[in-house]
């Protein structure tokens, strides 16, 4: 989905400076984010892609490798090698569904489902390292979810 500028826009001429690549403001946005979850994680012994999974499993339990890895945009070659390592850390279970031996389903375990309660200050640590007001991320969210959807649909 090719988006001409509309017949009122100006037509610039396209800029390779860094500073003006939204693709490197992403990138390097979230290097900076990335590095503050590795620090507010590290208390939890959590890696980020771990915290992801857990976020979606405290949403809903039980599901499978399947749902939790489009809900996260990761295929199971990059999922599974991760969900081993927490099922050996003690925070989740892998059991082959019985109605579909292909599907694995994931189950929190006890110490995952408590991991919860000590998560929730990794929400307000890094809100408040954000300096921004609640409206303002949740803004960012949504511009970030919408340009998200328009580059898949335009790849």
């Amino acid at each position: 989905m090719n988006r001409q500028p509309s017949p009122e826009a100006p037509v610039t001429k396209p800029s390779l400076r860094l500073e003006d690549q939204l693709c490197f403001a992403l990138y390097s946005t979230t290097l900076a984010m990335n590095k503050l979850y590795r620090s507010v994680l590290k208390e939890l012994d959590l890696t980020y892609p771990q915290y992801l999974v857990l976020l979606v499993l405290w949403e809903r339990d039980q599901r499978s490798v399947t749902a939790i890895g489009d809900e996260l945009f990761l295929d199971s070659a990059t999922l599974t090698p991760l969900l081993k390592r927490m099922e050996k850390a003690g925070l989740l279970s892998r059991v082959r569904d019985v109605s579909d031996e292909r599907s694995v389903i994931i189950t929190l375990t006890a110490a995952g489902r408590d991991m919860r309660l000590r998560a929730e200050q990794v929400v307000l640590k890094v809100f408040c390292a954000t300096g921004l007001s609640p409206e303002q991320v949740g803004g960012i969210r949504a511009q970030l979810n919408n340009l998200r959807g328009t580059l898949l649909q335009s790849s």
